[in-house]
């Protein structure tokens, strides 16, 4: 549950006891896991939508919280792809990136886990071209297979002949889980548009709702403590906010800062301060013995 006041921020009930472990030195950090997590974006009347999914009350982590599409990296998006975009060299280096193939991995992660997740697939027959339908019978085949990792993403698209488009996804911020968090993950945000003809299904298994709303509109509702989300969900709302179509967030993809933003905590005194550096909006002031 959330014990964030007046808005809705979320973090575990657990934290302050494992933040006072790792101050202690009682505490190893786990190593993140990487992950992507994609805002698909569509056109509206007043500007961008984007899709949103509400985690499930009895997820162990973030039950209930708002957030977008997106998963951790499976060892075999490192499998060579028909590739379409930016190279994994120019890929590497907008993500911060040494090795080409880990950039790949990412990428792929992000297309395949929106596909997972929403039933949106970035890609196409060839290289200027987007899958026009993913519903159907066979789509929905191959979609839980991936799920259930009986099936490769690179498995997915060579069966299928098809390329993945790495030029539909702009890299839009990196988020590290704190060190004292159990479950780690070393997140890249992309933002997409959905492709035309494709629409979103509420196929996750990890949500109970979905969502297409303005960023303005959503962030409102964080504001008042309606919509819970964890700070890097909340911060690239917020971000969006300036945009008036879709295409203009992805233009404006090449000049994100992607300088990893990873949660800080210090003791002062009695009360723990966890702060995200140059988020400010997030700083919570925890008291001795629990949340504030």
């Amino acid at each position: 549950m959330s014990n964030a006041q007046p808005n809705g921020q979320w973090y575990p009930p657990e934290w302050p006891d494992r933040i006072r472990a790792l101050a202690a030195g009682e505490l190893t950090p786990v190593s993140p896991r990487r992950a992507a997590t994609v805002l698909l974006l569509r056109d509206g009347a007043a500007g961008p939508d984007v899709h949103m999914l509400r985690r499930r009350a009895s997820m162990a982590f973030a039950g209930g919280a708002y957030a977008y599409p997106g998963g951790g990296v499976d060892p075999r998006d490192e499998q060579p792809v028909r590739w379409a975009g930016p190279s994994l060299a120019e890929w590497a280096g907008s993500l911060g990136l040494d090795d080409p193939a880990q950039a790949q991995a990412v990428v792929c992660a992000a297309v395949r886990e929106t596909f997972e997740e929403a039933g949106v697939l970035l890609a196409g027959e060839t290289p200027g071209t987007v899958v026009g339908d993913t519903t159907g019978e066979d789509w929905e085949r191959d979609r839980e297979a991936l799920v259930a990792r009986e099936l490769s993403f690179a498995d997915f698209l060579d069966r299928r002949g098809l390329v993945l488009r790495s030029d539909l996804l702009g890299a839009w911020a990196r988020w590290i889980t704190p060190e004292f968090e159990q479950r780690r993950f070393d997140t890249w945000f992309f933002v997409a548009a959905l492709p035309a003809g494709q629409r979103t299904r509420d196929v996750s298994g990890e949500a109970d709702r979905t969502v297409w709303i303005r960023p303005a509109e959503a962030a409102a509702g964080y504001d008042r403590g309606e919509l819970l989300m964890m700070p890097p969900t909340i911060s690239t709302l917020r971000t969006l906010e300036p945009f008036g179509t879709a295409a203009e967030a992805l233009e404006a993809a090449r000049e994100q800062d992607l300088t990893p933003v990873l949660a800080q905590a210090r003791l002062e005194g009695d009360e723990l301060v966890l702060s995200w550096p140059g988020h400010e909006e997030f700083t919570k002031i925890i008291p001795a013995g629990g949340a504030s």
